[in-house]
């Protein structure tokens, strides 16, 4: 069975937490040595998950948030 790029995104969880059944692990291990999409998906969810169980605050730079919110604006009507 091939997989998809939608299929992997949809099990990067179970994939990272080793719950997925054995089959569907070994499809995703493998799509995952050949997709570097996916494959920088998954190194993104992981370190945003090691990032986030680390009891350290960050300060964000003075403006982050306006400018992350008119990126996303931006974005958003680009795509719509």
């Amino acid at each position: 069975m091939v997989i998809d790029c939608k299929h992997v995104w949809e099990h990067i969880s179970g994939y990272l937490n080793d719950t997925l059944a054995s089959a569907e692990f070994v499809e995703v291990q493998k799509h995952l040595e050949h997709c570097e999409i996916c494959s920088a998906i998954l190194d993104s969810t992981r370190n945003i998950l090691i990032l986030t169980a680390d009891e350290r605050v960050f300060e964000l730079p003075l403006g982050f948030s306006e400018r992350l919110h008119a990126r996303l604006d931006e974005e958003m009507q680009r795509m719509g």
